[in-house]
């Protein structure tokens, strides 16, 4: 119910021009990051497979972090629900000319024609089943649709009809250059060297996001999907900072810190917890177990590039 009203709440101060967004340049990876951290309760719940394509290339668009974060976990959201348990949904990014355009497509119950024409009218909904009984009040897709129109882009449904799944298009303006990335000037990329960066993390898509956007800061980065895992590269790597998820099956990310602080090898290693807990119990905690830092999931880039440079400088 608190959700319902806050995505009415959303939808109403949205149409009336009532948001302030707080638009700045973002790196559109770390957008698609947040939103996945945001859709993956539900994915895991319905056992759904989610496969994330996304370019090498760095694509920077202007708008506000947490207000496209949520369109396009909105339509992540909206896939998952749609979709029967154990199926696929495809969350892929590409370049036409100077627009970013983002694809959400799934292999779920579809949309029927007479129904796509109105699918980001609020409170319209597609036909509930028996697993789907949670379906919602039809808002998530005006609230996608009012936030893109907010930042200049535009979205598109379609639909092959019932049973043959649906795709979602999201088109952004693209910043000319990355070079015009709020807060990064020349003074602040002198003082920034790369490092050696090893992002521990069991949730695949999540850990693949984050490297990449790492790397277009010009940092090696590489990547391990467990605890075991981690503790090995870290020994082979001996990377400058590890990045490391808390709540892992198995090995977690306390126990993690606390083998690679006992390691002579990585004594001068930084180590930052990535966790979604971030009340003082749980920074003490982290602390604790040996990290040097903590940073709340979904991670805000510019945050974790103030950590990393509070690392370079130390």
């Amino acid at each position: 119910m608190a959700h319902l009203l806050d995505d009415l709440l959303d939808v109403s101060r949205v149409t009336q021009g009532k948001v302030a967004l707080n638009k700045e340049d973002i790196p559109l990876l770390s957008v698609l990051e947040s939103a996945i951290e945001s859709s993956n309760p539900i994915m895991n719940a319905r056992k759904h497979q989610l496969y994330v394509a996304r370019p090498r290339e760095p694509m920077i668009v202007h708008g506000d972090r947490v207000r496209l974060s949520q369109a396009i976990g909105n339509l992540l959201h909206n896939s998952a629900k749609y979709t029967p348990p154990g199926g696929e949904i495809y969350l892929t990014v590409h370049r036409e000319e100077d627009m970013a355009v983002i694809l959400v497509r799934d292999n779920g119950v579809g949309i029927d024609p007479e129904l796509l024409p109105h699918v980001f009218e609020l409170f319209v909904q597609g036909s509930r089943s028996p697993d789907r009984a949670e379906g919602g009040l039809g808002v998530g897709l005006t609230l996608v649709h009012s936030i893109v129109e907010l930042h200049d882009g535009r979205v598109e449904a379609r639909s092959e009809g019932s049973g043959r799944g649906s795709e979602f298009r999201i088109w952004l303006p693209l910043v000319a250059a990355k070079e015009q990335l709020t807060g990064r000037g020349p003074k602040e990329t002198e003082e920034t060297r790369p490092l050696k960066i090893l992002v521990v993390d069991d949730n695949v898509d999540s850990a693949e996001l984050l490297s990449v956007l790492l790397e277009t800061e010009g940092h090696k980065v590489v990547v391990g999907n467990s605890g075991p895992a981690a503790i090995d590269l870290a020994v082979r790597n001996v990377p400058d900072v590890a990045l490391v998820d808390i709540g892992m099956p198995g090995m977690d990310g306390y126990e993690v810190a606390r083998r690679m602080r006992a390691s002579p090898q990585l004594k001068h290693m930084a180590l930052v917890a990535v966790t979604g807990y971030g009340q003082q119990e749980d920074i003490e905690k982290s602390l604790e177990a040996g990290f040097d830092d903590h940073v709340v999931k979904p991670v805000d880039f510019e945050t974790l590039k103030r950590v990393l440079r509070k690392i370079t400088e130390s």
